[in-house]
């Protein structure tokens, strides 16, 4: 269901996805609005959901994660059984920071990140693949990365 944001909201949430360490009284002198009721608003759209959580951007290669990978998965049978076998295994390895069902040639798309290639490699055979419906694998390493932004444009 599509919220109605005002916009009020809309520059709430513009401001956020760039600067969520903003103090309240920032935000409200940066909307126009005071403190009580723009926090009021952000506490809404954080409790309708718009506002998921709020997180730290950290830098991979800084904490030893030198190698990213897309890595497509096809299934051994696209049903409801398989997919959510799949989905139980993948929440629980780490290394695995966003998983997707799509439409096309493969089922899911992983973003998989590790230390260096050894690590990825037995991560993906000790793993991956051995999820029990797990059919076929395709990895694509990420050599370097143009745009990363966590800012969603909002209409």
């Amino acid at each position: 269901m599509k919220a109605k944001l005002d916009a009020t909201d809309r520059r709430i949430l513009e401001i956020l996805q760039t600067n969520s360490n903003i103090t309240n009284a920032q935000l409200a002198q940066e909307i126009g609005l005071s403190p009580a009721p723009t926090l009021e608003r952000v506490k809404k759209l954080e409790n309708s959901g718009i506002i998921k959580s709020y997180h730290a951007v950290v830098d991979m290669a800084s904490v030893g994660l030198g190698v990213c990978t897309f890595v497509t998965v096809s299934l051994k049978g696209h049903n409801k059984d398989n997919i959510a076998k799949f989905i139980s295994a993948i929440q629980k390895i780490e290394e695995v920071v966003e998983c997707h069902h799509v439409t096309g040639q493969a089922d899911f798309i992983l973003k998989v990140v590790a230390s260096d290639i050894p690590a990825y490699q037995n991560l993906m055979l000790e793993k991956v693949s051995n999820i029990e419906v797990v059919d076929n694998m395709q990895s694509t390493v990420i050599l370097s990365t143009f745009k990363d932004s966590k800012v969603v444009p909002l209409p």
